[in-house]
């Protein structure tokens, strides 16, 4: 990552879009206040954006440039092979087996079924809080392919130990001092949190500001030497006395961060606000409330450009990733689960896993599994590469977070019946914990529609932007093409338009070999292509039908951006699958690319299909899936927690 040259420029752009987005949200009957609110975010946007080299941000992505340009560039869906002698390993590896042994040993919980204050503090003696931090601060530099990659594996052991990793290093204090920090602050705390001496969480949420981030209220006032902070914070994960975190609040009227030590017990100036929680039942999720609670001034992030949305912003993007790694080690432990049970479970003198349906049900979570692993690798690696990643992260999260709710309920819970909801099952004990994600790092179609707004953006400022400005200017409130006077008024603002429309209408198809790929993978990756290729025209006939008013058309907004994610995980899936050289996973990953190209093209299965469907699943019987092999399981017949 690079800053750009010119901080005044930056300033400028970052205004044009604010105003802009004011504007045409006026011209499409929203309120001021609305207005002026959806203009802030988008300046946050622009301030992280801003951060970002040229050929790094996200008009230079991978998914903007596969959607709008003529040719996908393929290469920039590849991924780099993990380097096997990176010094963080050794580390993973021992972090992995302390938890593994606590696991073992049921000693990974305390008395309030809280990941133990001993395991914390023996993950620290083994540098598991360092692992994305510079060694020059006492951290072990781990790339973010090692750190997603490792995540998944921890995720197969623990959860929320997987979990608390993520919080800590990608949207907790580590990620906004590392990326926002002075040296004065990075020496002062970088050591302390690589060292686990500080374990730290990012306190954005409140009671009134969940997705809209412009409603914050709680506001901190300088005085003197400190700021002093006033509000209430909710839904914190991880964030308990002792703890050093990231508070955003309002300064003068906008949004900043502060790093906020909070005080080893509760007191007059820093309360808890406990409340039950269905979901992350294993780590601390408290509200906060700050009562003249004193911060001091040198605290204060500055980033070069932005505020605290900036800090927020950039943080969100590794956290969504990591949803994703999570996930991944998720539907692991379920599909691992699965064939055992469904081995052992006979209906009508034949074990289940000879039906087409439980088979059905285990290729499919195959096909899941290797998906989430490719999004997660990719991202990963762009974002290793410079890459700001927000599309890119945004339909990883997606993804893993939708994926690891259907294996939950549409193949592990289906599969193991009603026993799925006794006390000491898999499924029964941790059912909030699979179906959470979606909400996580913001709720999945809600980041749908940032999705689109994202990829919509440059060409809605090249092509929409004028339009909507000529409108103003001739008192129109909306176009009317099959109006000559509309056309004529709108003329040198349409010439541009009309003038791409045509070259994308009659560009010629985006055909590109990959040389080795199987068959079964090549024709998926050619479906995506072909898609990708009419995918402007598909965005661009929606922004012009619908013009001021395609904000409020939600719905299709969210359907468009579904539509993209999916091809692009066509994509991505099907180059993962041919760099693994693995049978297994080709297979799998076909099966997935298989379906969603059924969802994007409305076809009906084949029975061919079906027959690849068993096939599939009994590869993954026969133990020839490597992403489960080694991950350990419940009994088959568990006993019953007796009341």
């Amino acid at each position: 990552m690079t800053t750009a040259q010119d901080g005044g420029d930056k300033d400028k752009g970052a205004e044009k879009a604010r105003t802009f987005t004011e504007t045409a949200l006026r011209l499409g009957g929203k309120s001021e206040e609305e207005a002026v609110r959806t203009g802030a975010v988008d300046l946050a946007d622009e301030q992280v954006e801003a951060m970002f080299a040229e050929r790094f941000k996200t008009n230079a992505s991978p998914v903007h440039k596969a959607v709008w340009e003529d040719s996908a560039p393929l290469a920039l869906f590849s991924s780099p092979p993990l380097d096997r002698d990176a010094s963080c390993l050794p580390v993973m590896e021992r972090c992995l087996e302390l938890v593994r042994k606590h696991k073992t040993g049921k000693t990974l919980f305390d008395q309030e079924s809280k990941v133990s204050a001993q395991v914390l503090q023996e993950l620290a003696g083994q540098g598991y809080w360092g692992m994305l931090i510079d060694p020059k601060y006492g951290g072990h530099g781990a790339s973010l392919q090692h750190f997603m990659s490792f995540l998944t594996r921890m995720a197969t052991i623990d959860p929320t130990c997987a979990g608390l990793a993520s919080v800590h290093g990608c949207i907790g204090a580590v990620d906004p001092v590392r990326t926002f920090g002075s040296e004065e602050q990075k020496a002062k705390f970088l050591p302390r949190l690589a060292s686990g001496e500080a374990l730290s969480a990012f306190a954005l949420t409140e009671p009134n500001a969940g997705s809209d981030l412009t409603a914050l209220r709680t506001a901190a006032r300088l005085d003197g030497d400190h700021y002093v902070i006033n509000g209430e914070k909710l839904f914190i994960t991880n964030a308990i006395p002792g703890r050093t975190i990231v508070v955003v609040c309002m300064i003068e009227g906008k949004p900043a961060a502060l790093i906020t030590e909070l005080p080893e017990q509760v007191n007059e100036n820093f309360q808890l606000a406990n409340y039950k929680l269905y979901a992350l039942k294993h780590c601390h999720n408290n509200g906060l409330i700050f009562k003249d609670f004193k911060v001091p001034a040198e605290n204060r992030l500055q980033p070069a450009a932005g505020d605290g949305l900036t800090v927020a912003y950039h943080g969100l993007n590794l956290g969504r990733l990591a949803l994703c790694a999570s996930a991944s080690g998720v539907m692991r432990v379920m599909l691992a689960n699965i064939l055992p049970w469904a081995h052992f479970r006979e209906t009508y003198g034949r074990s289940i896993d000879t039906r087409e349906l439980v088979k059905r049900r285990i290729a499919s979570t195959a096909g899941l599994i290797v998906a989430a692993d490719a999004l997660v690798e990719w991202g990963s690696s762009l974002l290793d590469q410079g890459y700001r990643g927000e599309l890119e992260c945004i339909i990883a999260k997606i993804f893993g977070s939708e994926a690891q709710k259907e294996t939950a309920i549409e193949y592990f819970m289906k599969t193991h019946g009603g026993r799925s909801f006794v006390h000491g099952h898999t499924l029964g004990d941790n059912l909030h914990e699979f179906l959470a994600p979606c909400i996580y790092e913001g709720e999945g179609e809600m980041l749908g529609m940032a999705f689109f707004k994202a990829l919509a953006k440059e060409h809605g400022t090249r092509f929409f932007e004028p339009v909507g400005k000529a409108l103003q200017r001739e008192g129109l409130t909306s176009l009317n093409p099959s109006n000559p006077a509309h056309v004529w008024k709108l003329r040198n603002e349409l010439v541009p338009y009309a003038s791409w429309y045509l070259k994308k209408l009659l560009s010629g198809p985006d055909v590109q070999e990959v040389a080795g790929m199987a068959p079964v993978l090549k024709q998926h990756l050619d479906f995506a292509l072909s898609s990708l290729k009419e995918a402007p025209l598909e965005l661009s006939e929606a922004m012009t039908k619908h013009q001021l008013k395609l904000a409020d058309r939600q719905c299709r907004i969210a359907y468009l951006s579904q539509r993209i994610q999916d091809m692009i995980t066509i994509l991505v899936t099907a180059l993962y699958a041919h760099r693994q050289k693995d049978e297994v996973i080709t297979a799998a990953a076909g099966l997935l690319c298989e379906d969603l190209k059924r969802k994007l093209s409305g076809e009906q299965p084949s029975d061919s299909y079906f027959r690849r469907i068993s096939t599939l699943a009994d590869m993954v019987i026969a133990g020839g899936f490597k992403p489960i092999q080694g991950i350990c399981c419940e009994d088959i017949l568990f006993s019953y927690e007796k009341i």
